[in-house]
């Protein structure tokens, strides 16, 4: 198992989570200005460091995971890492259930340790039960707490760059499951996520918008589309930025846009409707 961490301009975090990964670690810098690498190497020289120059978002992770020699790879932000055990135990997960291509940890938040709400929806999943996987079958996962099949996530092209940051997970868990791959929660798999109390509300609003446009342009029907656009443009001031912003990345994502089956649509269709 490999752990693949990326950063940027994050050494705080980096000072606290590292020392806490079992396994080893690969370290993608995403131009960072304030020194993370000289810190890393001089602080952490077990740590395998490549420095991007620039910042290549989610995407950087996809370098991590090729130059991985181990089959398995588990991903973490600077600020998350695994809990003891926890890569020892995907492994024999992933070992056992061979169609298995992303496991989707359990992952507790801050100091007090709540259950991440994403992980309350992945185990209330209302995907079919697939007996052939270790948990509840998901359409969606965290990144920075989860573990790859390395052979398949590459197959699938890993994160791309025109979503770049944040819900980069849905595209490739969508291309996953159409080329018959599993996903699945394990809630006995845990890491931990430790993020800035400091975060751009607004920012993040704006990118969850525009991704949230970018992922159906790219997998969705067209009808999809038109709500995720309408909904956007009747928000706020951050979700009307969201959406400028997706317009122009829009032709990018009709170059690469595959349009998702008509089962696996309804798969993900009914991730959408309210649950009683």
């Amino acid at each position: 198992m490999t752990v693949v961490v990326v950063t940027r301009n994050r050494r705080r975090d980096l000072e606290r989570s590292l020392p806490r990964h079992e396994s080893p670690v690969i370290l993608l810098d995403n131009g960072s200005t304030d020194g993370t690498p000289a810190l890393v190497r001089r602080r952490f020289p077990h740590i395998q460091v490549v420095e991007l120059g620039r910042n290549l978002g989610a995407p950087a992770r996809n370098l991590g995971v090729r130059l991985a020699r181990t089959p398995y790879v588990a991903f973490a932000d600077d600020d998350s890492w695994w809990a003891d055990g926890a890569l020892r135990r995907a492994a024999d997960v992933l070992d056992a259930h061979p169609r298995l291509a992303v496991l989707a940890a359990r992952m507790l938040v801050g100091p007090e340790e709540r259950l991440d709400p994403i992980c309350m929806d992945m185990a209330a999943s209302p995907l079919a039960a697939e007996p052939d996987l270790p948990g509840p079958a998901v359409l969606g996962f965290l990144a920075c707490g989860a573990v790859v099949r390395r052979k398949m996530y590459l197959a699938a092209g890993g994160f791309d760059d025109v979503v770049f940051f944040f819900g980069e997970e849905e595209r490739l868990a969508l291309d996953l499951a159409a080329a018959g791959w599993g996903l699945a929660y394990v809630e006995d798999v845990v890491a931990h996520h430790h993020p800035s109390p400091s975060r751009d509300a607004r920012g993040r609003l704006a990118l969850a918008t525009r991704n949230a446009v970018l992922n159906a342009v790219l997998r969705r029907p067209w009808p999809v589309v038109a709500r995720v656009m309408l909904t956007a443009a009747r928000g706020g001031p951050a979700e009307r930025r969201g959406l400028r912003d997706a317009l122009r990345r829009l032709p990018r994502a009709l170059t690469r846009r595959r349009v998702l089956s008509p089962s696996l649509e309804a798969a993900r269709r009914s991730l959408e409707l309210p649950r009683s």
